[in-house]
């Protein structure tokens, strides 16, 4: 079997520097320099160049030299995105474009002749038909987009590359739900999952000629899940999963087949399918601060594509529009469960002050804009206040879902012990070295473990 990896590392342009450095230390340097010990292991990366900036800008330029030598070595593909991460679907084509360019102008910059992209990941797997269209116009071979995406998901063939109906030239790869969920979710400290678990998992399919694509974000290895870069390393030693990178699966797979895939993101339930509402996390009808959000948005673009490109600031105009389209401030608005004030707060006033940089205006549309910044502040902090945050975290209990529903074979209620007092270990560690944030990380991990090991006690009753 032939197993496809894609990673995508992003830290917002918002992001504070020391922020970008615990990062860099806790995951981006550990998973370069775990690919670098292992010639044999290859992925696809997507680096967006807004993050390359920011690792130049706070010290940690070796991480892009690393990814670079990577590169070079071919074990690693690097992909082209949106440079400030903004959700493509809910843009106007001349935007998406925009922000694709910029990515490819940037990373080249950076990177050299090594960065040679034939395929494009969307931001959050975002996919709408524009999507393609766009690919297309810009000469891009494929783009990696989310299994639910797949009109006739049961029937899915993993020897067969699927493309654009009608257009043999444009491939999509559909990153497999499960298997990537089931990494993401593996436990720290459980070194069998990544021999036995997975060949368990997997079945037949290591046996057999086929295809396995997954994808995360890099920064779960390391960051989010302290430890779980070492799991990624053991993945990358299992002897019946040859690693390749998604420009390779066509050569492998000469099986085609044309199809016309659903709207979709990576982030996207069942039920989002049912209702109709694929982007509902980053524009949600019945959310009336993701409604000013984008009143705002498309007010700030609207006004910046009238101006002349002539005039004196429009350069400055530019790039701060640019700059402020970054998804994270929908995203952490959505409440589902996700929720910040701080970045929706930074992201409002990014458009807002795109608005107020642009001369000439009416004072009512300096005024509006002032208004809709305001409308989204004062409704986040209402919600919060009111427990309407509270209340809609609880109704969409994805995370809870997603752990239960992807759940490994089952473990052993002694591994869980196991695994916990290891982290546990861990976290007193991090806290006598002072590295206090660093404990109450592990602290969370360990919550969450002693969480999931309740609910398969229900499950599975008290086996030991």
């Amino acid at each position: 079997m032939y197993w496809a990896n894609f990673l995508h590392f992003y830290q917002p342009p918002t992001q504070k520097s020391s922020w970008v450095k615990k990062i860099a230390n806790e995951s981006y340097r550990k998973i370069v320099a775990g690919l670098l010990k292992n010639p044999k292991a290859r992925l696809t990366l997507n680096i967006n160049a807004v993050l390359v900036e920011l690792l130049k800008r706070d010290g940690c330029f070796d991480v892009v030299l690393g990814i670079k030598k990577l590169a070079q070595r071919g074990q690693i593909e690097l992909t082209d995105t949106a440079k400030y991460h903004p959700f493509l679907p809910l843009l106007p084509e001349s935007e998406i474009i925009r922000q694709i360019k910029l990515n490819y102008q940037t990373n080249r910059r950076f990177f050299g002749p090594t960065y040679k992209p034939t395929g494009l990941f969307p931001t959050e797997m975002g996919y709408a038909p524009k999507i393609a269209r766009v690919a297309k116009k810009l000469g891009y071979r494929w783009l990696i987009i989310d299994e639910l995406a797949h009109p006739e998901q049961k029937q899915m063939d993993h020897e067969t590359i699927y493309h654009l109906k009608n257009d043999p030239n444009l491939y999509f790869f559909f990153r497999e739900r499960d298997v990537s969920f089931r990494i993401l979710s593996a436990q720290v400290g459980v070194s069998v999952f990544s021999s036995k678990m997975l060949v368990n998992l997997l079945g037949g399919r290591l046996q057999t000629h086929n295809y396995l694509v997954t994808a995360m974000d890099g920064e779960t290895f390391g960051h989010h899940r302290p430890g779980l870069e070492q799991l990624l390393f053991d993945l990358y030693k299992v002897p019946k999963m040859k690693s390749v990178t998604l420009s390779e699966l066509p050569r492998l797979f000469p099986k085609r087949y044309g199809l016309v895939p659903h709207e979709s993101s990576w982030a996207l339930l069942q039920k989002d399918i049912e209702q109709n509402t694929p982007f509902s996390r980053w524009n949600d009808r019945h959310n009336e601060i993701h409604q000013a959000q984008w009143k705002l948005t498309n007010l700030a673009i609207k006004l910046v594509n009238r101006l002349n490109p002539e005039a004196k600031n429009f350069s400055a105009v530019r790039r701060a529009l640019d700059r402020s389209l970054h998804s994270d401030q929908y995203w952490w608005a959505s409440a589902m469960p996700w929720w910040s004030i701080e970045m929706m707060e930074a992201g409002a006033k990014e458009l807002r002050d795109v608005v107020l940089m642009i001369p000439g205006l009416s004072k009512s549309i300096y005024q509006e804009a002032q208004r809709l910044y305001q409308q989204i502040i004062y409704t986040a902090f209402d919600w919060q206040r009111s427990g309407k945050v509270e209340s809609l975290a609880r109704q969409a209990d994805e995370d809870v879902t997603q752990r239960i529903t992807t759940e490994l074979p089952y473990i052993p209620l002694a591994e869980y012990n196991k695994i916990t007092s290891n982290l546990k270990r861990q976290m007193l560690e991090a806290a006598k070295n002072t590295e206090y944030e660093r404990a109450a990380q592990i602290r969370d991990r360990v919550t969450e473990l002693e969480e999931k090991k309740h609910l398969l006690t229900k499950k599975h009753g008290s086996r030991g």
